[in-house]
């Protein structure tokens, strides 16, 4: 079964879970004498909640999905559908409170029956969860914190809209709709088992020792892994995994960046990571011999994923990263494919693996296009950022052909996505590793 097909059957699958709650409401029979607007009420609270339980899904990073979606896509879609499940939930007691006014005695939590200060109490805690999540970085929120916090909010406002809806019980009472929400609860449950225990324990039995901390160019340094005790995890070039470093895999204090090691070495792994944050500016001072947990491979970007007879590889700053793995890779296996890196960074000192990328040239059929946004003085390369004409100017003729792999910072992805439809390449051909999936 090719990706495509499985994609379409996830996709169907997941849409039968959210939509599941309404179907059963729709074939089932219903409780006499009730107006529509309540019945309408109870709907869109069901896909509410259906909603924002599935959000486990994603955050799971359950291997087999990881290998048909792209984890930032599955990140993004979490964002997205976060808000989305949210907007059902509160139009839950809205519509009821528009249909019969008299539901606003419910909201008094003095009078009011547990039955409906639960659902009251579920949809302010989803608020509160999807408001700090939305702002976090305007609030400026920390982190750990916010994660530790984002899931217990989580499994607080699920476990009252179910104490909810079973209480109620209009709809409940029947036996299909009562074993789709005890299944549905196995599930989210399942996949906290698994995020929070399961892969923590596989985690610990594997784990690896810092062998080197290597100094790159611009602030940036790269982890040399080795496994202990161990035969170690073998990945495709491009793609990420996790790090716990100097803690316990069940510490919430997990990063995630790419392999920019050959994935045709055994055993050793090497992450590149630039000083941008403070985690990041702290990797320097790991000492050797220090004990680091694994959590990966994940992703589906890079040539292992997208057979082609060419490839366009571009990068801005560190998102180099797993560039780097895919050229070292390729050098490896004797690949002669043509290859194109454009690869922009503030200045010539900037560049980071700027001597191995020259000789990588002699290794590949690889043509690199340095865009420099303060250039020295004499510079005769490209200029400014990854624009239409600078794209225009390198790129080969059949525009459709190459596969294309981007990762940088979001401003620069999407600029030069846009430059690249601009001169004629389908967005369908582009793959796109985004720094931030949280």
């Amino acid at each position: 079964m090719n990706r495509s097909t499985r994609t379409v059957l996830w996709l169907a699958f997941y849409m039968l879970l959210v939509l599941a709650p309404l179907i059963i409401i729709l074939i089932g029979p219903r409780p006499a004498g009730r107006e529509f607007w309540r019945e309408f009420a109870v709907a869109v609270g069901f896909v509410g909640l259906s909603l924002m339980g599935l959000q486990f899904v994603p955050t799971a990073r359950l291997p087999f999905l990881c290998c048909v979606f792209p984890i930032d896509t599955m990140y993004f879609v979490h964002h997205a559908t976060s808000v989305v499940s949210l907007g059902f939930v509160l139009a839950h007691p809205l519509v009821l409170i528009l249909g019969n006014p008299n539901f606003l005695r419910l909201l008094n939590p003095a009078t009011s029956p547990w039955r409906a200060m639960s659902g009251v109490l579920s949809a302010l805690v989803a608020f509160v969860l999807v408001a700090a999540s939305v702002l976090r970085k305007d609030l400026k929120f920390i982190y750990e914190p916010w994660r530790m916090t984002h899931g217990l909010l989580s499994v607080v406002a699920l476990a009252l809209a179910l104490v909810h809806i079973f209480q109620v019980n209009h709809y409940t009472a029947m036996p299909a709709q009562r074993l789709l929400w005890i299944v549905l609860a196995i599930l989210w449950t399942t996949m906290v088992l698994w995020a929070r225990i399961v892969k923590p324990i596989l985690m610990l039995k594997k784990p690896y020792m810092l062998k080197e901390v290597r100094q790159e160019r611009c602030d940036s340094w790269t982890l040399v892994l080795q496994p202990d005790g161990h035969s170690g995890l073998t990945f495709k070039p491009g793609q990420f995994a996790w790090l716990a470093v100097e803690r316990s895999p069940f510490d919430i204090r997990q990063h995630p960046f790419s392999f920019s090691s050959s994935a045709e070495r055994q055993g050793v792994l090497e992450f590149t990571v630039k000083e941008l944050g403070d985690f990041t500016s702290t990797v320097k001072d790991i000492a050797p011999s220090a004990r680091l947990y694994v959590d990966g491979p994940y992703g589906t970007f890079g040539p292992d994923f997208e057979e082609s007879p060419a490839y366009v590889l571009l990068a801005g700053g560190v998102g180099v990263t797993p560039i780097m793995s895919i050229l070292r890779t390729l050098a490896d296996r004797g690949d002669k494919r043509p290859l194109t890196l454009f690869y922009g960074n503030p200045s010539w000192e900037d560049i980071i693996f700027r001597e191995e990328i020259e000789q990588l040239e002699s290794k590949l059929n690889l043509q690199v296009v340095h865009v420099l946004e303060n250039p020295p003085e004499g510079w005769d390369g490209e200029s400014g950022f990854i624009t239409a004409q600078i794209l225009d100017r390198h790129l080969p003729a059949d525009r459709e052909a190459p596969a294309y792999f981007m990762c940088g910072p979001l401003p620069m992805i999407r600029a030069v996505e846009a430059a690249l439809q601009k001169v004629g390449v389908p967005l369908s051909r582009v793959h796109s590793e985004r720094y931030e999936m949280a």
